[in-house]
């Protein structure tokens, strides 16, 4: 079992959330909505595969005003016309932040991006970008656990849950814990590369 990064150092964790909290206000000075900041932190976690993170951002979007159509079409967000101008363009950022190195398509997405968001709302954008792979990373590491909850995002307590818990990736035999394999955070599924 590995350690909670955040337990095990926790004046790490708190200087972590100093900066995330630094850019969260620096952000919204420059114009970035919570709703903006929030489909990057989802969209940057589904990519990811950051369970821990993609369930505390799925809720705070939902309480930011996303609809959760627009959640369920996240990951085909390119194939449909329901998301605004800055929605697409912060959506674009997300994903080049996180799929590194640069590609062509990529310089491309931020450019446009850029062109839509202006300086400092693409500069912020992509400071939220940088944070949220941060802290997917701080998860990942940490294999911090997905609590159950019910439909009003309330954590089950020990005594409501099934007895029988479902297998997780710390279950997983290890060739599927290997890094030639990857998640499909939209379908739960995992497959080779």
């Amino acid at each position: 079992m590995r350690p909670f990064l955040d337990k095990a150092m926790p004046e790490a964790w708190q200087a972590a959330q100093a900066y995330s909290t630094a850019i969260t206000e620096a952000a919204s000075a420059r114009g970035l909505h919570k709703v903006e900041m929030e489909f990057i932190k989802v969209r940057a976690s589904q990519l990811n595969g950051c369970a821990f993170c993609l369930d505390l951002h799925s809720r705070q979007a939902r309480a930011a005003g996303i609809t959760q159509q627009k959640l369920d079409l996240l990951p085909a967000w390119r194939e449909s016309d329901l998301y605004t101008e800055r929605e697409t363009a912060v959506l674009a950022i997300a994903e080049a932040a996180t799929r590194l190195p640069l590609t062509d398509d990529g310089h491309s997405d931020l450019a446009a991006a850029r062109a839509i968001l202006g300086e400092d709302g693409f500069v912020a954008a992509e400071w939220v970008a940088v944070s949220i792979n941060a802290f997917n990373r701080i998860s990942i590491l940490s294999e911090h656990p997905v609590r159950e909850r019910d439909e009003n995002g309330k954590v089950i307590k020990l005594a409501a849950i099934r007895r029988h818990r479902p297998i997780t990736r710390r279950d997983a035999p290890s060739t599927f814990r290997s890094q030639n394999v990857t998640r499909s955070c939209r379908l739960g599924i995992e497959h080779e590369v």
